[in-house]
Parts: C-alpha cells; sequence; structure tokens
C-alpha cells in the first residue's frame, strides 16, 4: 500500500472512549487482515463496519483527489490502480460476509440473538436487516411452495434444523501475530498433554479452525 495514495497522514477511530490514530497504510492493512480472516474462516466473523466506514471515506477522499490530477500523471495512474485494489478487497470482503449469512442465516441469527451483554455485534445493522429479510423470505416461500401441501403434521419446519452449520472442524493456514502458550489442539482428547503447543510469533500452521477460532477474535493470529 502506498501512502502516498492518501494525502491525510492519520486516521482518528474512537474505541471504547480512546482514541487510536491509524495511518491509511494501517487502516488498508487492517481491512486486508479482514478479508482474509472472512474468506477464509468457515464461519462468520465479527463485523468491522468501522474499517469498512473509515476506508469507504479514504475512496471518496482518493477519487476527488485523483479528478484534479491532470492528465496523463504517471503518479495518476499508479494511484488509481491501487484505489482500484482497495476497492477490490472492501468489495470481496462485504460479498463473502453476505455469502455465509445467506448460507448459515438461522445459525448466524440465533448467535447474534444469543450474544452476551457486551459481546461484539456479529453483524453491522444493515446485514441484520438482510438477515432478517432473508429468513422471512425463505421460510415465507417454502410454506407456499411446499410446506402447505404437506400434511398437518409437517407443515412447520425448524430452520436450525434444516440448514447445516458451518464446519467449524475445517482446518484452516494461519499466521501468529502474538506469542501463544500452552494451546490445546485436540481439546475432546483424554490425555491433553500431548496435544499442547506453544506458538511461537511469526509462525504458521495448519490447524482446526475451533482450535484457534478465539485466537482469531483477539487479533492474536491471522488466517492466510
Amino acid at each position: 500500500m502506498s501512502e502516498a495514495a492518501f494525502d491525510d497522514s492519520e486516521i482518528n477511530q474512537e474505541d471504547d472512549s480512546q482514541e487510536d490514530v491509524m495511518t491509511p497504510a494501517e487502516l488498508i492493512a487492517k481491512l486486508e487482515e479482514a478479508w482474509l480472516n472472512e474468506k477464509f474462516s468457515p464461519e462468520l466473523q465479527e463485523n468491522k463496519s468501522e474499517v469498512v466506514e473509515c476506508v469507504m471515506e479514504q475512496l471518496t477522499h482518493m477519487e476527488s483527489n485523483l479528478q484534479r490530477v491532470k492528465k496523463g500523471d504517471t503518479k495518476a495512474s499508479i494511484h488509481r490502480m491501487e484505489v482500484d485494489r482497495i476497492r477490490f478487497v472492501l468489495t470481496s470482503y462485504l460479498r463473502s460476509r453476505l455469502q455465509k449469512i445467506e448460507k448459515f442465516f438461522p445459525h448466524v441469527l440465533e448467535r447474534e440473538k444469543s450474544r452476551a451483554d457486551g459481546e461484539p455485534s456479529l453483524l453491522s445493522p444493515e446485514e441484520f436487516a438482510f438477515a432478517k429479510e432473508y429468513y422471512d423470505n425463505t421460510e415465507a416461500y417454502l410454506k407456499a411452495v411446499a410446506l402447505k401441501r404437506m400434511p398437518p403434521n409437517l407443515q412447520s419446519i425448524d430452520m436450525l434444523k434444516a440448514v447445516p452449520e458451518p464446519c467449524l472442524d475445517s482446518f484452516v493456514f494461519l499466521r501468529v501475530k502474538e506469542k501463544q502458550e500452552n494451546i490445546l489442539i485436540e481439546p475432546e482428547t483424554d490425555d491433553q498433554r500431548e496435544y499442547v503447543v506453544d506458538l511461537e510469533e511469526g509462525s504458521q500452521h495448519l490447524m482446526r479452525y475451533r482450535t484457534i477460532a478465539p485466537l482469531i477474535s483477539n487479533g492474536a493470529v491471522k488466517l492466510i
């Protein structure tokens, strides 16, 4: 990411009443990490709407700057390619989330409904509205097309049972950002001591997603 693509040198974000200052390059790095985590994880990740909003604002600002550059300027061509690259990453990230919502919508809504107070929301307000509408439309379609023709005792459907859950036991590649000690990679075994490992910073691994899902949430590892 070329920082020259941005005129602003810093971006401010409010987080728990404390101000975090990010450079444009750091902002794009956060978007790219969220994109890869979403792309390679079997389940929907926590939404990063703040990052998305900041990136969209920066893209608007960059587009405005490019319109003022003289035609034929080599730097403008480079910056245009960077804008297109960032827009691709952003679009792919949002598309991946919508595809998972469509695929696992009952489980996504149930997880959102059952989350504890203070726990980060899985969905943005727009995604929640989309998921709810998708649920209602699917249920209405099934009732109109199939269920009303079934015997009375079969005219209801449990969406949670009808729609497959994400496979949390699938394997994913990851890179360790912060050293982690005593990670239990096979929690269902009796002799747990044989399945405890340390993850060194910068190391790469192929591991079961269920094992390292909490480490993705807290930013200790990222998927690759």
